[in-house]
């Protein structure tokens, strides 16, 4: 069974930089899609970044030129470089392998952009 777990959240202050790693086990990460979620309090989960099987990237408005999405196929992870944090980015990121409706979850993990 494909498990999917994220690290690398945090306290950061606006202007700052984290990055999140999410390792999926169970699974070969090279044949699946790649994404990362937010969820904002009292928000609905949205997509901040995508990532295909053969490596092609795409981003909303609101992640395009801040986040960048890469994959290590042999490490079997999904990384999210985030910079120039802003406060709106805080929320709880989700890894998901595979789409959002078939594919598989991680548990999250917290970013809290504040000073």
């Amino acid at each position: 069974q494909v498990q999917v777990v994220e690290s690398g959240g945090g306290l950061v202050q606006p202007g700052g930089s984290l990055r999140l790693s999410c390792v999926v086990s169970g699974g070969t990460l090279s044949i699946y899609s790649g994404y990362w979620y937010r969820q904002s309090s009292g928000k609905q989960r949205d997509m901040v970044a995508r990532i295909g099987s053969t490596g092609s990237t795409m981003y909303p408005d609101s992640a395009k030129g801040r986040f960048t999405i890469s994959r290590d196929n042999t490490k079997n992870t999904v990384y999210l470089q985030m910079n120039s944090l802003k406060p709106e980015d805080t929320g709880v990121y989700y890894c998901n392998i595979g789409g959002e409706r078939s594919g598989y979850w991680g548990l999250g993990t917290q970013v809290t952009v504040s000073s």
